[in-house]
């Protein structure tokens, strides 16, 4: 299904729906898209919006966590959004993470899936290789349990962006930043009710890393998803909105 993509004020975003606010963030090589199961089963009974994380654009200087949080923050200014919902996945995660810690007054739950700020195994172990499509194909493949949701779009989409040095230049600052925040003596400090969904089959960020967020945030509560890996809004969309829609109801803002 295509969503409206919005641009308004150096922002590209997807905003749906209309009610309680879900801010949804994606990861490093995320897209709009990895959020569409999501998108479409929430926004019958939820305003949900993406914004388009300005990873690849950003200048160099600003690229890393700050520079995205900051960004966050911008745009939920701009837009003039309360009371969120933060749903991350991946670097999105570790974003939503800082942002929460620095504005829980705005923020009444957290969902992270796959995130990043313990631990992460990065593409699999290494960065993807600038025009070799075989590499980049068997990296995203990585990202899943299942091999075939690394559809041709999918694997052209990450191989284009691996072919610009400026964009690569980014990815890298980008990923070391994040790697070099480890937040666990942090999170201790969150609050709100937070969800933690991840694959039991992620490579990138095993299932120890979901046991260890659940022992360090106080008010979480972990579930686990078979078959599936780094992206379980992608995988098991269906899943992953039942587990979504019994957090909400049972935290009701």
């Amino acid at each position: 299904m295509q969503f409206e993509v919005r641009e308004e004020k150096g922002y590209k975003y997807i905003d749906q729906g209309e009610g309680e606010v879900l801010l949804l963030l994606h990861g490093l090589f995320g897209a709009l898209s990895n959020w569409n199961g999501v998108l479409s089963y929430f926004s019958q009974r939820y305003r949900v919006i993406i914004p388009l994380m300005p990873i690849y654009e950003m200048p160099l200087r600003e690229a890393g966590l700050n520079g995205l949080v900051k960004y966050v923050e911008n745009f939920v200014e701009q837009q003039q959004l309360k009371d969120l919902t933060i749903l991350g996945n991946s670097l999105g995660g570790h974003v939503g993470l800082i942002y929460t810690l620095k504005n829980q007054h705005n923020v009444k739950r957290l969902v992270l899936t796959g995130s990043s700020g313990l631990f992460e195994n990065t593409m699999g172990g290494s960065y993807p290789k600038r025009g070799n499509y075989e590499y980049v194909k068997d990296r995203v493949a990585y990202t899943f349990f299942d091999p075939e949701i690394a559809t041709k779009d999918l694997v052209d989409e990450v191989f284009e962006v691996t072919r610009s040095i400026p964009k690569c230049q980014r990815i890298v600052v980008i990923a070391r930043s994040a790697q070099r925040h480890n937040m666990s003596k942090m999170i201790g400090e969150i609050q709100v009710p937070t969800l933690l969904i991840w694959g039991l089959n992620d490579t990138i960020t095993p299932p120890m890393v979901g046991h260890e967020f659940h022992k360090l945030i106080p008010n979480s509560e972990l579930r686990f998803i078979d078959q599936c890996g780094h992206a379980p809004m992608m995988e098991h969309p269906d899943k992953f909105n039942n587990l979504l829609s019994g957090f909400l109801a049972r935290y009701k803002i």
